[in-house]
C-alpha cells in the first residue's frame, strides 16, 4: 500500500461514534487504505500472505467466540416496577415457559347441571350472564356497523399518511446516498490525483532508505577497519582521541 501521513480524505477514517460511548478513543482505528490506487490488493501472494498472518492471529489469541461480547455494551436492565403483567410475562419468556392460554370460558353459556336445575340463585346467575353476552354481542354489531360507515376513510387517512412518510424516507435516503457518492467521488478525485505524488515520495523513501542501509554497512565496514589500529595503539600506549582546530593538535 503507499505510504502517507495525511488525514485527509485520501483515508478512510473509523473514529469513535457518539452512539457506542462504550468505545474509547484509544480504541479508534484509522483504516490505511488507498482502494482506488491500491493494486497489492490484486495480488493472490499478497493475500495468500494476509490469510496466513490473520490464522496465526487467531491461533495466537486467547481470546474465545463469546469473549468478544464483552466489548458490547452492557445489556440494559428491564424497568416493570409500574407493569407487573410486563414483569410475569418477561421472566415466562426467560424461563422458556410456554404462554398461558386464554380463558375463554366467560363467553360461552352453559346449560345448568341436572343437581343446580332447581336453584333460583343458579338460574339467575345463567340469567345475567346470557343477558351479558347479548350485550356483548349487540356492541360487536354496532362496532361493525360503524366499522362499515367509516372504517374505509379511516383506512385511507392512514394509508395517506404512511406512504407519506415512506415519501419523506425515500427523500432522506436518496440524499444521504447522494451524500455518500459525493464522498466517495471526492476520494476517488484526490487518490488518483495524488497517486503519481505518492508513487515519487514511495521511491524516494525506498531509495533514502537503501541509502541508509549502504551508509550503515560503510560505516560498519570503517569502523572494523580502525578497530585494529585502535588496539595497537592501546597497547602501545598512544591517545588516538584528538581534535584538529586551526591546524593545531588538541588532545
Amino acid at each position: 500500500m503507499s505510504p502517507t501521513t495525511t488525514t485527509t480524505a485520501l483515508l478512510l477514517d473509523a473514529p469513535p461514534t457518539p452512539t457506542r460511548p462504550w468505545a474509547s478513543a484509544s480504541n479508534a482505528e484509522t483504516i490505511d487504505a488507498l482502494p482506488y490506487i491500491d493494486v497489492d490488493y490484486e495480488d493472490p501472494a499478497v493475500k495468500a500472505e494476509v490469510d496466513m498472518m490473520v490464522e496465526e492471529e487467531m491461533r495466537r489469541s486467547v481470546k474465545r467466540p463469546a469473549d468478544f461480547l464483552r466489548e458490547f455494551p452492557p445489556q440494559p436492565k428491564g424497568r416493570f416496577q409500574d407493569h407487573p403483567m410486563l414483569a410475569r410475562e418477561y421472566e415466562r419468556v426467560k424461563a422458556g415457559k410456554p404462554p398461558v392460554s386464554l380463558d375463554m370460558s366467560r363467553y360461552g353459556l352453559e346449560a345448568l347441571p341436572a343437581n343446580r336445575r332447581n336453584d333460583e340463585t343458579a338460574w339467575n346467575q345463567a340469567l345475567q350472564k346470557a343477558l351479558r353476552l347479548l350485550q356483548h354481542q349487540v356492541i360487536r354489531l354496532e362496532n361493525l356497523d360503524l366499522m362499515s360507515k367509516h372504517a374505509p376513510d379511516v383506512w385511507k387517512q392512514h394509508n395517506q399518511l404512511l406512504e407519506s412518510f415512506l415519501s419523506r424516507l425515500r427523500a432522506m435516503a436518496l440524499e444521504q446516498n447522494g451524500k455518500i457518492e459525493v464522498v466517495n467521488r471526492e476520494r476517488k478525485y484526490y487518490q488518483q490525483t495524488s497517486a503519481n505524488e505518492l508513487d515519487a515520495l514511495s521511491e524516494q523513501w525506498r531509495e533514502l532508505y537503501l541509502k541508509n542501509i549502504n551508509i550503515q554497512e560503510a560505516c560498519g565496514k570503517i569502523e572494523s577497519y580502525l578497530e585494529e589500529p585502535r588496539r595497537e595503539a592501546a597497547e602501545r600506549g598512544w591517545n588516538l582521541d584528538v581534535n584538529l582546530e586551526n591546524g593545531a593538535i588538541i588532545q
